[in-house]
C-alpha cells in the first residue's frame, strides 16, 4: 500500500522497508503493520491533539514532570510551541511506559523508537501468526477466564509497583496470544503518587475487567480487587508477587466528627494566643 505521509521519515531513515496494511484506527492513533527487514512490526501513528478522541486528558496528564521551565510555562500559555511540547510528552509517555512496565515484569508490546509522532514496536500475534485479537473478540471457558483475569491483576499489581496505573485499561486494550493477556495502549498512564485521580483511575480499570471476565466466571463480580490493591499500596505493603485474594472489608468506624473539629479549635485557639503573647512581648520591648 502506499506509505502514510506521517511513516515517510521512518521509510527515509531506514527503519521502515514496507508499509504492508493499516491494522485499525483508534480514538488516539492509527496502527500499520509494516515490515523492517526480515521482521514484521507494529506502527503507531498518534493523531494530532485536534483529532484525537481521547476525553479528559487533562486527568491524565496531572502530574507529569516536566523538568525544563521554558517548556512549562509554555505549554501553560497554550502556545504553538507548548501544544507541540505537550503533544511529544503524551506520545513519550507510552515509550517511557512501555520500558518501565516491561522491565517489571508486564506483559506490554516491545517498544523500538519513538520519532516524530510515530512508535515502532512489537507486533502481537497468536501461534498460526496472525495478528492477535483483543479480548473484546474472545469468548473463554471459565477456568480460562479465572486464569486470564489473575494474570492481569497481577500485571495491574506489577504496574502499580513501577509507579504507573494504566488509567483506560478495558477489554479494548488487552491483546490475546498463546501465553496470555497483554497490555496495550499507554500513553494516558498516571504517575500513581503524583496524580489525584489515580485512585479512582485503578478502581476504574479493576471494574472493568471484573465486568469483562464476569461474562465468564461470574464469581468474579463479588470480587473487590481493587481496594484490596489500593490498601496495600497505601500502606507500603505492596509487592510485584503479592498474592491477592479479592477480598475487601471495608472500616465500619465513624469518624467522631465533633472531636476533630473539637481539636482543629483547640489548636486555632492556641494559636492566636501564642500570637496575642508575642505582640504583647513586642510592645513591652523598650
Amino acid at each position: 500500500m502506499k506509505t502514510p505521509k506521517r511513516i515517510q521519515p521512518l521509510v527515509d531513515y531506514g527503519l521502515i522497508d514496507e508499509v504492508m496494511s493499516r491494522l485499525m484506527s483508534g480514538k488516539e492513533a492509527d496502527l500499520y503493520i509494516v515490515r523492517c527487514g526480515s521482521e514484521v512490526r507494529c506502527a503507531k501513528v498518534y493523531k494530532e491533539a485536534s483529532k484525537r478522541n481521547f476525553k479528559k486528558a487533562v486527568q491524565y496528564t496531572e502530574g507529569r514532570k516536566v523538568r525544563n521551565s521554558r517548556r512549562n510555562r509554555a505549554m501553560q500559555k497554550k502556545s504553538n510551541f507548548g501544544r507541540k511540547e505537550q503533544e511529544e510528552i503524551w506520545q513519550n509517555a507510552e515509550v517511557d511506559a512501555l520500558y518501565k512496565l516491561a522491565d517489571a515484569g508486564v506483559r506490554v508490546p516491545k517498544p523500538y523508537h519513538c520519532i516524530d509522532g510515530v512508535l515502532l514496536m512489537e507486533l502481537i500475534t497468536d501461534e498460526e501468526g496472525y495478528v492477535a485479537p483483543r479480548l473484546d473478540d474472545v469468548t473463554m471457558s471459565r477456568e480460562g477466564a479465572l486464569k486470564y483475569h489473575d494474570m492481569i491483576m497481577q500485571d495491574v499489581v506489577r504496574m502499580l509497583c513501577a509507579g504507573l496505573v494504566h488509567g483506560d485499561l478495558s477489554e479494548f486494550n488487552v491483546l490475546l496470544d498463546q501465553q496470555g493477556p497483554i497490555i496495550i495502549d499507554l500513553p494516558q498512564a498516571v504517575d500513581a503518587s503524583a496524580n489525584n485521580n489515580a485512585k479512582s483511575m485503578l478502581q476504574r480499570d479493576v471494574d472493568n475487567m471484573r465486568r469483562y471476565f464476569g461474562q465468564f466466571a461470574p464469581e468474579l463480580n463479588e470480587t473487590k480487587y481493587a481496594h484490596e490493591i489500593w490498601e496495600r499500596y497505601e500502606a507500603g505493603e505492596l509487592q510485584p508477587d503479592i498474592v491477592l485474594t479479592g477480598k475487601f472489608k471495608e472500616s465500619t468506624v465513624k469518624a467522631d466528627v465533633d472531636a476533630i473539629v473539637g481539636e482543629i479549635k483547640a489548636a486555632y485557639a492556641e494559636e492566636q494566643e501564642k500570637q496575642r503573647r508575642i505582640q504583647e512581648s513586642r510592645q513591652e520591648a523598650p
